[in-house]
């Protein structure tokens, strides 16, 4: 059955759309056990019509999937290129709550389209990170794609560990609170890390490059 769930250029629009933003919510918050009938009642829509824009569930998902990168990658440049962007974005966490629930429970579920969205936020990092390195805000990386799995690893892992002892908080408006919760909590230290590292000198990095083959080289820009 052809599928409607758009693309890059060509996104989801009208019914399309509510049934992706309605599977989202759904998904955020009851899990990928949740079936279509559920998230057809959602959008007002019969589980059929789901079917006929999306071809099924995995479908679904990978719209919803494509939609969540999408927008994190387009929030995540503003905040690497303009300084002011990124204060205030963390001002307004809260909107986020809906994209965070459905990133996690996307990373929980695992398989092929678990990795995949975690390889392609790895690279959408590496390529915002690239920008904030252009702009000059951001040091460059004797190994850029590392960098930013590893940024990728710390971030999400953080968050599943969150998300594992704060189960209860399923509902988008206790998601929100718990969000701004842990926002408040570890942002002056991750700044502080960022900005001002935390070893004061090189001598672990010397040591650990002495016995590298092949160190790659620091950047020059």
């Amino acid at each position: 059955m052809r599928s409607t769930q758009g693309s890059d250029s060509e996104p989801p629009v009208g019914t399309a759309a509510r049934i992706r933003d309605a599977a989202l919510q759904r998904f955020g918050r009851d899990g990928f056990s949740a079936g279509l009938r559920a998230v057809a009642a959602d959008a007002g829509v019969t589980a059929g019509l789901v079917v006929h824009h999306f071809g099924s569930k995995d479908g679904l998902r990978a719209a919803c999937d494509a939609y969540v990168l999408e927008f994190i990658h387009s929030e995540k440049m503003k905040a690497t290129t303009r300084s002011v962007n990124a204060i205030a974005q963390l001002a307004e966490v809260e909107q986020y709550a809906p994209y965070a629930m459905y990133a996690l429970r996307s990373m929980q579920a695992g398989g092929e389209l678990g990795k995949v969205f975690v390889d392609r936020m790895a690279k959408d990092a590496e390529d915002y990170l690239e920008a904030g390195v252009q702009s000059g805000m951001i040091r460059p990386s004797r190994d850029p794609a590392a960098r930013a799995r590893w940024l990728t690893y710390q971030h999400t892992g953080s968050l599943l560990l969150w998300m594992s002892l704060h189960g209860k908080a399923v509902e988008v408006s206790d998601f929100r609170d718990e969000l701004r919760r842990m926002s408040d909590e570890i942002t002056l230290p991750a700044l502080e890390l960022f900005t001002d590292g935390l070893f004061v000198d090189r001598t672990m990095l010397d040591d650990y490059l002495m016995y590298v083959p092949d160190p790659p080289a620091a950047e020059q820009r």
